[in-house]
């Protein structure tokens, strides 16, 4: 029979390949597999306890409530749009997605998380900013316009809020210390 296991701190392709390739060592036979979530039957000698052990070894972990498993798929979501550029009405969106209002959703991030849902995803927005700022592709103004910022001027002094530096700065200073999306909170 399917079980489906959602696991904390999926946040990219190489992501889901070690967590399949764990599922495969512990004697799972993986269905369906995607950033947070993985549907797998239980083979012969498969344990729970098992799986999860070998996922927390390597920065992963089993999600066990409801809660965070809300909370978990709300950060995969994120960082999908995020990264495809879907920002405009991002909360909106996500209510919608998750049939719970905007409000009923940050508090519940906010509980499981100790960070505000707007707070995060601003850190998730300054990380994009800092990986587009290394590639060199763009210019400021089409980095704001590629996160759906207004104005680039806006983009700027959040940047220099969370980061302490302008964006300027950070591009010639080239020690660039980026946080992996699973750092983030």
């Amino acid at each position: 029979m399917n079980e489906t296991f959602y696991i904390k701190n999926m946040v990219c392709n190489r992501c889901i390949a070690s967590v399949l390739e764990i599922f495969n060592i512990e004697n799972y036979t993986v269905e369906s597999i995607e950033l947070g979530k993985v549907v797998a039957v239980e083979g012969q000698e498969s344990r729970k306890e098992n799986l999860a052990n070998a996922l927390t070894k390597i920065g992963f972990e089993l999600i066990e409530n409801e809660t965070d498993t809300v909370v978990e798929q709300i950060k995969v979501k994120l960082i999908h749009k995020i990264e495809t550029g879907e920002t405009e009405h991002l909360f909106q969106s996500l209510a919608e997605e998750f049939s719970k209002t905007e409000t009923a959703l940050s508090k519940m991030f906010s509980k499981s998380e100790g960070m505000t849902l707007e707070k995060y995803t601003i850190n998730l927005k300054i990380e994009k900013v800092k990986e587009f700022i290394q590639l060199g592709q763009l210019n400021f103004s089409e980095i704001a316009y590629a996160l759906n910022y207004k104005t680039s001027s806006h983009l700027a002094r959040q940047f220099k809020t969370v980061t302490g530096m302008s964006m300027s700065d950070y591009k010639s200073f080239k020690n660039w210390n980026r946080k992996t999306l699973d750092q983030i909170v």
